[in-house]
Order: structure tokens, then sequence, then C-alpha cells
């Protein structure tokens, strides 16, 4: 493997990193994810069933936003 291609590899690793752990810090500033409008929540006496639609969608449309722009710089 290349040097270029490691550096590269470690440089994502620690934005991730970096990223993940300021989840951490601030988690009332993403209270609002998981209770979006379309996640379905069925709630009986001994049970609690939860299917967060709307939150998947919406991870998945940042996360493949990110990945994007991190191929197009690596490229």
């Amino acid at each position: 493997m290349e040097r270029r291609v490691i550096a590269q590899v470690l440089i994502f690793l620690g934005i991730f990193l970096i990223a993940f752990g300021l989840l951490f810090l601030f988690p009332k500033t993403l209270s609002f994810f998981g209770k979006l409008k379309g996640d379905i929540a069925i709630e009986g006496e001994n049970y609690k069933i939860y299917f967060p639609i709307t939150s998947a969608l919406l991870l998945s449309l940042i996360l493949t936003i990110i990945l994007n722009l991190i191929y197009r710089i690596f490229k």
C-alpha cells in the first residue's frame, strides 16, 4: 500500500473520530433525531416497537453527501 493512501485513510479516520466525539459532547443538539415526523412508534402494555424511517433516510442522505465529498477530495 502506498504511503499516500495510508495517510489519507488515517486523516479520514481522525476526522471521523473527532466528529463522533463531538456528538458525545453535545447530545442535546441532536435530541430531535429519532422523533421526526414519519418515525413510527407503536406502544402497548408490555411492548414498544419503533421504526425510525424518516431518521434513517435523513442519516442516509447526510452520509451519502459526506462520503461523496470525501471521495471527490481523495480521488
